[in-house]
């Protein structure tokens, strides 16, 4: 049964008169008159506005009015910048799904702003941890952040998403605080910002590499798992949120009592001034509240039952419904699994994206664990709600849309599944060009998929080619320098005895683990990554890269370093160690790819001409300079590959249908430990060809071949020819 304290949450004058207000829309709504607030709890039996001073004093506001499961009223004479939070009172039944607890100072899910963060004390969690079952009483709020009333007049100054289509988008994946932290040329008061991640020094700097989008991980306010700061660690990624409308307070260089919101704003526009959009990644597929037995900081004091899926118990024997199980039901790993088909919970997804792109004006969103959130009756169904109202959507069906399309269960593995206009993350892409620099493929059969789109994962369904997002690295995982430098993980500094991050890196340290200084395996390295960085950038589909792959940063072989927020993971911009090499041939591989369509096409190869009498649009070469046979594309020991692509008409049309013409190219990749003399094919639609990109040192950009021409390709590299 609900127990309030007497003498603490009672006290005689203490809450005030509110208006009756309205249930729309949630969160709070400022206005001069009256900040309206309206938040979902459908069982609860009462909820207390609580409004905080400039000296933490707290005055409390009962909220009289209930419909549909809202709790709601106006308070009159709120100030832009005022702090508050929910109390919320009501059964106590864990073994129901029903932990309300007064004591709790609850953040509202809807708030546009948060300010304070997490201190780890018991004080935080709804029970006594010692008595799971009992309730705990100890007043929570000195040690949780609160809410903020929010109201800006931000001026746009015309700037709107941007929609650039998505055969001509490069996304670049950074971490807000690790793109400038140490950046010498964003003024120090910025840096590790919002903005600072707005200056000119870094948007500058992307524009100059050749990337069009910036995909952020978790921006959405988050805090660090209580194991973490029992450690003295943080979540330093971010994927762990708890407010999905809120940019998180830790990086903003204004301040927290709605500052970060505008500052925000203004990262956004000058991304876009820049020609850059802006995606987010964001993590609804859990919350920050853990499992069963975690803190409650929002949605379990609200609405536990309705928020996080449970264990489905066996039907008993005589078909009775089965007795409620309250066991957390987890396919993310984080001990929780929010249920995207509570209509509720629906309805704060949907808002919170609209929201984003509505007011924030963000171009797109990459879904973390994405199958986790397709779950019906636990079940993935790319037919479920979430999925059909995105689509259906009049703001969000013309946004960018990535999936990452596994969860933590084998069942959840999904990728090529994703109905339009979805895109997806595309590992088998990142295992197999991992696996042929490595010298690890059993020839090129796959190899030549995954570079022409990976037409069997994404063909079947009507999607295009740019529906594959290529990737050889991201922020889990080695960076592409420590990919060629290690052949383990190395993460003692994480704190678990190196037993967490993948084992499964498929890389390759070049016969010393870790730095050296034998200049010939250095050399090779930096040639390796080179290939690794080029052949992303021209292979068909959209490539993203991960901040600081184009320059060699390296995590020092730690795979998994979620928890350093420090040197560790941040971009170090010195020029010393920088591997500028890399970063020219992937400035070149951009380049070219943005200046010829024929490198970047929406339309799906046939391996026939275009054209009547035409050249083929696409053909593959064997070393011998003559076209791969059956039998070539079983020969496991092969492991170099002549790309022909053709330019000359392309099949995509132009803007107005008119056909596109564009010059061809041949791109050669040589992914074994030998030199192989190859000739360029003597025909009628390619003459004489010039090298406009090369990682082997003796074919440098500016060399002519002409047709039936011999060109030897050293080991380990790529070498890009043009039609001429």
């Amino acid at each position: 049964m609900s127990r309030v304290t007497p003498g603490i949450w009672t006290h005689p004058g203490q809450h005030a008169a509110v208006w009756p207000g309205r249930n729309y829309p949630l969160g709070a709504t400022w206005s001069a008159e009256a900040t309206n607030f309206a938040v979902h709890a459908p069982a609860a039996t009462g909820v207390t506005v609580c409004l905080f001073d400039e000296h933490g004093g707290e005055k409390r506001h009962a909220l009289t009015e209930q419909s549909l499961g809202i709790w709601h009223g106006a308070i009159p004479g709120v100030p832009v910048g005022t702090l508050y939070g929910y109390r919320v009172d009501g059964p106590w039944h864990p073994e129901s799904g029903l932990r309300f607890n007064p004591a709790q100072l609850l953040l509202d899910p809807f708030a546009r702003a948060v300010s304070g963060a997490v201190t780890h004390d018991p004080a935080i969690y709804a029970h006594q941890l010692e008595a799971p079952d009992e309730r705990n009483d100890t007043d929570s709020s000195p040690y949780v952040p609160r809410s903020v009333v929010v109201h800006d007049d931000f001026d746009w100054g015309g700037d709107a998403p941007m929609h650039r289509r998505w055969r001509d988008t490069v996304i670049y994946e950074l971490h807000v605080k690790g793109m400038t932290a140490l950046h010498d040329r964003v003024p120090e008061e910025l840096r590790g910002t919002y903005a600072g991640l707005g200056t000119p020094a870094v948007t500058d700097y992307l524009k100059d590499l050749g990337v069009t989008a910036v995909e952020l991980l978790p921006i959405h306010q988050f805090v660090s798992e209580p194991r973490l700061m029992e450690n003295g660690q943080v979540n330093y990624w971010g994927y762990n949120s708890i407010g999905f409308f809120a940019p998180h307070n830790g990086y903003a260089a204004s301040g927290d009592r709605g500052e970060q919101v505008t500052e925000f704003k203004a990262m956004v526009k000058a991304l876009h001034e820049a020609g850059l959009e802006v995606i987010l990644d964001v993590v609804f597929n859990h919350t920050a509240e853990g499992g069963a037995l975690g803190p409650s900081l929002s949605f379990r004091g609200l609405d536990d039952r309705g928020t996080y899926q449970r264990v489905r118990p066996e039907p008993n024997e005589d078909d009775t419904p089965p007795p409620y199980d309250d066991t957390y039901w987890d396919v993310t790993g984080c001990g929780n699994t929010v249920d995207a088909s509570n209509p509720h919970v629906l309805r704060l997804i949907l808002d919170s994206l609209r929201y984003w792109v509505t007011e924030m004006h963000v171009d797109g969103f990459r879904f973390d664990l994405a199958s986790a959130l397709t779950r019906v009756r636990q079940e993935v169904d790319m037919d479920c709600h979430l999925l059909t109202a995105i689509g259906q959507d009049p703001v969000l069906r013309h946004v960018k849309l990535i999936a990452e399309p596994w969860d933590a269960s084998m069942d959840g593995y999904r990728v090529g599944e994703f109905p339009p206009p979805w895109v997806e993350w595309n590992d088998q892409y990142r295992d197999t060009i991992r696996d042929f620099w490595r010298g690890h493929s059993a020839g090129i059969r796959t190899v030549a998929t995954r570079l022409a789109g990976s037409s069997d994962l994404y063909a079947d369904d009507g999607r295009s080619p740019y529906s594959t997002v290529n990737f050889v690295t991201a922020h889990d995982g080695f960076t592409v320098r420590d990919l060629v430098t290690y052949d383990h993980k190395h993460n003692e500094a994480n704190g678990e005895d190196n037993r967490d991050g993948t084992d499964n890196n498929r890389s390759w340290n070049h016969g010393v683990e870790g730095e050296t200084d034998d200049a010939e395996i250095v050399a090779l390295r930096r040639r390796q990554a080179a290939n690794l960085m080029a052949t992303l950038c021209l292979s068909n589909g959209t490539p993203m890269l991960t901040a600081g792959d184009e320059r060699g940063r390296t995590q020092h072989g730690n795979n998994n370093a979620y928890t350093h927020d420090d040197e560790t993971s941040w971009i170090d911009w010195r020029p010393d160690d920088a591997w500028l090499d890399v970063y020219e041939v992937t400035k070149a591989a951009l380049r070219l790819r943005r200046e010829h369509p024929a490198l970047r096409q929406r339309h799906w190869f046939e391996g026939r001409p275009a054209i009547k009498d035409g050249p083929k649009d696409l053909a593959w070469l064997h070393p011998s300079g003559r076209e791969m046979t059956a039998d070539d594309w079983f020969d496991e020991s092969l492991a170099v590959i002549g790309m022909f692509v053709s330019g000359a008409p392309l099949r995509s049309p132009g803007p107005r249908g008119e056909q596109q013409v564009d010059r061809s190219f041949m791109i050669w990749l040589n992914g074994s430990g030998d030199s192989v003399t190859f000739t360029l094919p003597e025909n009628e639609w390619v003459q004489s060809g010039e090298v406009v990109l090369s990682t082997d040192p003796d074919q440098p950009p500016g060399a002519a071949v002409k047709a039936g021409g011999a060109i030897e390709l050293g080991a380990h590299s790529v070498v890009v020819l043009r039609q001429t």
